[in-house]
């Protein structure tokens, strides 16, 4: 049963989906990272309200990419946006709050703070949106 769960999980990774998945993904880290740094370092926002801006872009950004290009999803906008936003709020907290721990409280590199939350979120962000927020019915 574990093994099947995880063969399945292995070609999900390999297919085309997740390929145009990983293309969104890379560049909306471009775009996060680039208006984290503007944020911080051209306006001198706080790291952490750098982060509360730039995830108001981002969240649109990858939103309308996944939906129209990943996962091909036309139908139920309403209800797809709800779920994604249900989740982006979650990843939302989880965002500033890693960035409070790690940035102001353990004094570690802004920009790696960042990228650590960025590769855990598309891991289990994949999954949720391809079961969960673009499904249709």
């Amino acid at each position: 049963m574990l093994s099947s769960i995880i063969q399945k999980i292995i070609i999900k990774f390999r297919s085309k989906e997740f390929l145009k998945y990983f293309i969104v993904g890379s560049s909306s880290v471009i775009l996060d990272l680039g208006t984290l740094y503007i944020f911080k370092q051209i306006f001198h926002f706080s790291a952490v309200v750098s982060v509360i801006f730039n995830q108001l872009i981002i969240y649109n950004y990858v939103f309308f990419l996944n939906k129209f290009w990943v996962f091909g999803s036309r139908k139920q906008i309403l209800r797809q946006i709800i779920r994604y936003y249900m989740l982006a709020i979650v990843n939302y907290i989880i965002a500033i709050f890693w960035m409070l721990f790690f940035h102001n409280f353990l004094n570690q590199n802004y920009i790696l703070v960042r990228l650590s939350n960025i590769v855990l979120a598309t891991i289990w962000n994949f999954f949720i949106y391809k079961f969960f927020v673009y499904v249709e019915k």
